[in-house]
């Protein structure tokens, strides 16, 4: 009797783990593909937005800290690469990461690292060009995002940390 769901069984298991593997693979690029959608319905692409501090609505990705600034730079690779710069801000800790598209960390760099000089990267794929004076951060998939991070110590420290993360900025690369 048992013989004959022997083969049922292989078969319901043998679905059960390639959907598992079809999942565990696809899921990281399915997540990013809907943040960048997200992220640049708030801003555009390859721009820099900046959003306001976190509050309990604040919901566009995940739950963000309530005591950190938030500027992110959903980026396209599809015209060429694109440079991201981050000016120091006066504030305890600041850092810039880049996610690829299957939301790895390809790039982390913090107010400590930098030591008072601003971040100067190019996000790009193999074989496109990188502006000079450019640290280049290569990526395999188009797109992805460059998020940055300020803490803000207190809320009368704000206006000056916002007016600080608005001069970084973050475009498709201009041909040197």
């Amino acid at each position: 009797m048992l013989k004959r769901f022997v083969p049922w069984i292989a078969l319901v298991a043998g679905v059960a783990m390639l959907t598992f593997v079809v999942a565990l693979y696809a899921t990281p690029g399915l997540l990013m593909r809907a943040a960048v959608g997200r992220l640049a319905d708030r801003g555009g692409v390859n721009r820099m937005a900046h959003a306001p501090l976190a509050t309990a609505e604040a919901r566009t990705i995940v739950r963000p800290s309530p005591d950190l600034a938030y500027s992110s730079c959903p980026f396209d690779l599809a015209d060429g690469a694109v440079t991201v710069t981050v000016m120091p801000v006066d504030a305890p800790y600041w850092s810039l990461s880049v996610y690829d598209s299957q939301t790895d960390a390809v790039f982390v760099r913090n107010d400590r690292e930098m030591r008072g000089e601003p971040v100067r990267i190019a996000i790009a794929r193999q074989g496109q060009t990188i502006p000079a004076g450019y640290v280049p951060v290569w990526v395999d998939g188009r797109r992805g995002v460059a998020l940055l991070r300020i803490l803000v110590p207190n809320a009368a420290a704000f206006p000056g940390i916002d007016a600080a993360r608005k001069a970084s900025s973050c475009q498709v690369a201009t041909p040197s």
